[in-house]
């Protein structure tokens, strides 16, 4: 009498697990084949950004059209600007670089069609005061080549800016422009200055980071190992379950 449910419960269990086992192997080809999309995305991504980075530089995009720069179209592409740089005006925003721990120095560059901000480069911490670096006067016009970047989002990574003490982490045009009081159109992006725009030794500029972490090889194979062995639990669960003795 007792064996009755124990027997019931048996092909219950197994039928459950294999259920199991069949919608783990789809999930996880399912998940293999998007880290192959995303590997064909991501090289044809550096693919467009190395291409755009050794580009001859291109004017900057007018202020008319600022409202429509994307990553897609837009992000690393070499561009030139002349202006007036705002000395007074400039944002320090921490930076952890290849040189250690520094600021990156962010200033507007005022332009005939509206105001740009420009990383002119890494200084460290005995450089960060304005007066402890040569530079050129506000009133003389300068040129700049460098990459055009999207601002920066605070997250896991980034810190949030705190405007009020002056304290930045990420480099937020617009939040720069709230800050400083930037009056006509300002960019809602920013350049990597790739050249010295500064009369003496700092900043530094040409620090833009272009490694762009690419592993979703490793990843597809490892949810494709993973389909695998479900797999193979799936067949053993099944030869278990046909080969087991049938009461009659």
């Amino acid at each position: 009498m007792s064996e009755a449910p124990r027997t019931t419960a048996r092909p219950v269990t197994r039928w459950a697990l294999l259920a199991f086992l069949i919608a783990a192997t789809t999930g996880f080809i399912a998940l293999g084949a998007w880290q192959v999309e995303r590997l064909q995305w991501k090289r044809d991504l550096i693919a467009r950004i190395d291409a755009r980075v050794h580009a001859t530089p291109a004017p900057l995009p007018a202020s008319s059209s600022w409202a429509g720069v994307n990553a897609d179209d837009d992000a690393y592409r070499r561009v030139t600007a002349t202006g007036r740089l705002l000395h007074s005006q400039e944002v320090a925003v921490y930076a952890t670089t290849e040189r250690g721990p520094g600021y990156w120095i962010m200033t507007p560059l005022v332009t005939g069609d509206g105001t740009v901000w420009i990383n002119r480069g890494y200084v460290d911490n005995a450089h960060r005061a304005r007066d402890s670096r040569a530079r050129h006067d506000e009133a003389d016009t300068v040129g700049v080549t460098g990459l055009l970047r999207l601002p920066e989002r605070h997250g896991a990574f980034l810190r949030a800016n705190v405007p009020g003490e002056d304290r930045w982490y990420t480099r937020a045009p617009a939040e720069f422009s709230a800050a400083r009081s930037v009056d006509g159109p300002a960019a809602p992006f920013f350049i990597d200055a790739q050249d010295r725009i500064d009369t003496g030794h700092w900043p530094v500029p040409g620090m833009t980071m272009l490694q762009f972490r690419d592993n979703h090889l490793s990843y597809a194979l490892t949810w494709f190992g993973m389909a695998l062995l479900t797999l193979l639990a799936t067949g053993f669960v099944l030869r278990s379950e046909f080969r087991r003795p049938r009461i009659r």
